[in-house]
């Protein structure tokens, strides 16, 4: 059986008048209530549709999250489960109708991450008139119960501590208590352009049966969704999982580390992962997949350790510490608005209709696919919402709604915190640039419009001057960080110039030509 690692994973017995309800991002019977109960038990899984209809989700994302439900019920049913599967609007009329069936029956359920979850739970089957036992839930690297021990009363966290913790707890990468190699992480190995010539492995594909095509075709037809309807390509069944990850560590693993950060308009995917949706939806543990990759490294000659711990690290580190960390600090992390921004998302956000090619050909990779890997996500797309103000409640749900493998417990610390340095519980600053970092990790500049190199005039690149502004209208909040100091020296010496009058002129003409979609 899967499940934790770090910390003692949950111990409990399903009895034979309880059954698993399995949330549709806990599609597994390797791990939670399922791994514990009678083969051929009951089982039940709600596939509600009026969260469907809150927020204008990719169409990709809705594909995923129902076909990956119905795929796994029909696998069940074929090994011997009785699978309750209702579909009803919402998940208080799924509840009755289970128990208006089977009345006496005790649900056992692991909450979701996201915040509220396991209250809201018991507050359905209540009003449903049934039973609930919640138990941890253990998806993940880590138990609640190790990162407190670990954590403390601390209350602002730092994840290259949280990393070095589970590196050492794992025994993953270590050597004794120290890291294999001798460094921590290889950040400044994994900072690198491809080569014009370079051209990037391949992709994953699947072939899909016809539950998962009816089911894109009623998603179509059914919800008022966002991108492309067309071109789905993400695995929603277990077997797929497998086959994405056996992939990733045979063509991709090799230069992952190198290129992590660079970014193309020929080519989404360049050297990523692909696999966190499947993480998201329970097809994949992320032990299996830290230990996968560790054991890549240890027997293949074209996997070296930076490409297997910049990965490694994405996954035992990243990914469990923004968990834990949303946990202690949620409600507050999603209404945290530190730097005060107050002006909407743009229009091109969603429509794509932008003359910035790094903007426009990223949002086009979301529209298409509901997705765009790390830096993408932090250095353009939250790095423009920032310097130009939007309220971080709007950039979450945007992203929230347009990616799919976004949930609010994955959002939230990722946009609101690290992308707009709205809390300060782990971000040091923000994660803000010019034009010279899109520059210099990407080809976009030289296929834009758009002068990278300069800050004002007509074609300068937006980037420049509202990176700028930035700094100077949150010059009370910004200036006392250390790790700002040489910044606002060059504000100075812009202010000093008259340059600052240039440039603030220059943002309010962009903003006026983003008012009228010419931006």
């Amino acid at each position: 059986m899967d499940g934790p690692i770090v910390g003692e994973s949950p111990d409990y017995s399903i009895a034979e008048d309880e059954v698993p309800w399995l949330l549709g991002t806990q599609l597994t019977e390797r791990w939670g209530p399922l791994a514990r109960a009678p083969d051929g038990s009951g089982v039940l899984l709600i596939e509600a549709h009026d969260f469907a209809r809150r927020l204008p989700y990719h169409h990709h994302k809705l594909t995923l999250v129902f076909a990956g439900m119905r795929r796994f019920r029909d696998r069940l049913r074929e090994s011997g489960y009785e699978v309750h599967y209702v579909k009803a609007d919402t998940f208080s009329d799924g509840l009755s109708a289970f128990f208006d069936e089977n009345p006496g029956v005790t649900l056992v359920a692991m909450p979701s991450p996201s915040d509220g979850s396991g209250e809201r739970l018991h507050e359905l089957v209540d009003a449903a008139g049934g039973r609930l036992k919640l138990v941890e839930n253990d998806s993940f690297v880590s138990t609640r119960g190790a990162f407190e021990e670990w954590a403390g009363d601390d209350e602002r966290f730092t994840h290259e501590q949280f990393y070095r913790w589970m590196r050492r707890e794992t025994g993953i990468l270590v050597d004794g208590d120290q890291p294999l190699g001798g460094e921590w992480n290889y950040d400044e190995q994994n900072r690198e352009v491809p080569p014009d010539d370079w051209t990037a492995p391949p992709v994953p594909t699947f072939e899909y049966d016809d539950v998962t095509e009816r089911t894109a075709q009623w998603v179509a037809e059914e919800f008022d969704a966002w991108g492309r309807s067309d071109g789905f390509r993400w695995p929603v069944t277990r077997r797929q999982a497998c086959l994405a990850l056996r992939h990733f560590l045979e063509h991709r693993l090799p230069t992952f580390g190198p290129y992590q950060d660079a970014m193309s308009g020929d080519d989404w995917a360049m050297s990523h992962a692909l696999l966190s949706p499947a993480l998201n939806l329970g097809l994949l543990h992320p032990v299996e997949v830290c230990e996968a990759i560790e054991s890549a490294s240890e027997t293949r000659a074209d996997v070296d350790l930076p490409s297997a711990e910049g990965c490694i690290r994405q996954v035992l580190g990243w990914r469990e510490f923004v968990r834990h960390v949303y946990r202690r600090t949620m409600p507050d992390l999603a209404a945290a608005n530190q730097l005060e921004a107050t002006r909407d998302l743009p229009e091109c956000y969603w429509t794509g209709e932008t003359e910035m090619a790094c903007l426009g050909e990223t949002v086009g990779d979301v529209h298409a696919r509901g997705y765009a890997h790390h830096i993408q996500r932090l250095m353009v797309l939250a790095n423009f919402a920032t310097l130009w103000g939007v309220e971080p409640s709007q950039l979450n749900e945007w992203f929230h709604a347009t990616f799919v493998d976004a949930y609010h417990w994955v959002t939230t610390p990722n946009v609101v915190e690290m992308g707009q340095y709205a809390h300060g519980v782990f971000a040091t600053k923000p994660y803000v640039s010019s034009a010279n970092y899109v520059d210099r990790m990407s080809d976009y500049c030289t296929q834009c419009p758009y002068d990278e190199d300069a800050t004002t005039g007509e074609n300068a690149c937006p980037f420049n001057a509202l990176y700028w502004d930035f700094l100077a209208r949150n010059e009370d909040d910004l200036r006392s960080n250390h790790r700002m100091a040489m910044l606002y020296s060059h504000v100075d010496r812009k202010r000093e110039s008259g340059e600052l009058e240039a440039i603030e002129a220059r943002v309010a003409d962009l903003r006026e030509r983003a008012t009228v979609g010419d931006l």
